[in-house]
């Protein structure tokens, strides 16, 4: 038993250090004023795809690298929208998957490019909403992934938006997650998933959860995506 405590110590803290290295790079993408008007999606991207390469040695993501901007923040991940330029007052969200080694990471921000106070408004609301689904989560660990969706939906309405995702997170391990053994529904945190969040993976061990936050305005003109690890 201790070694085996022992062992999902050190992935936790695999997965911790994997996160704190893309908030890092989150920080970087900031720095540097990779967000802005006048630049498209396309460019943003691969600005964020050298930075990652060069600054943090990340030879691999375990999802495809996402810039979203203008009504393309409307879009879920499994969409293409035609590449569009940011424009001024705008809004852009970045949803990055690097692998450090061989552990996932998954990161999404939102940024107001401007002074639009609904973007603005909205920006700020994402981490507040993550925030009440991990808290849930850590309260109630064997909550289904259908009632934490139904949770994060709740949520998103009580604060004036609507949750666009049509899940509201999955889980990250070792790369690559998706061939895990077992039924894709299981790994998510969505309507099609009634199993409990705390059952163990197909060989035994805690799964470890991506919190995902998706809210679009009730009038269907923009949205915002924020996601992080659940660390409680």
């Amino acid at each position: 038993m201790a070694e085996m405590n022992e062992a999902e110590d050190a992935r936790l803290a695999a997965l911790l250090a994997a996160e704190d290295r893309a908030l890092a790079l989150l920080e970087m993408i900031e720095a540097r004023g990779l967000i802005r008007p006048g630049r498209s999606e396309r460019e943003i991207e691969q600005d964020i795809r050298g930075i990652a390469r060069d600054a943090f040695g990340v030879e691999r993501d375990w999802h495809k690298r996402i810039v979203r901007a203008g009504p393309n923040t409307l879009a879920i991940a499994a969409d293409n929208p035609p590449i569009v330029t940011v424009q001024p007052d705008d809004i852009v969200f970045v949803d990055l998957g690097p692998v450090f080694g061989t552990w996932e990471a998954d990161v999404g921000q939102s940024y107001a490019v401007g002074d639009d106070p609904a973007k603005q408004a909205l920006v700020a609301e994402l981490p507040r909403q993550f925030a009440a689904i991990a808290q849930r989560l850590a309260a109630e660990p064997d909550i289904t992934g259908a009632a934490l969706y139904a949770y994060a939906c709740a949520g998103a309405a009580a604060a004036g938006y609507r949750f666009g995702g049509r899940i509201a997170g999955h889980i990250v391990a070792e790369f690559p997650h998706a061939r895990l053994p077992g039924e894709r529904q299981a790994h998510h945190i969505s309507p099609a998933n009634p199993l409990p969040l705390s059952d163990p993976d197909a060989f035994g061990r805690r799964r470890h959860w991506i919190i995902e936050v998706h809210l679009v305005t009730t009038d269907g003109a923009f949205g915002g995506f924020y996601e992080r690890l659940a660390r409680g």
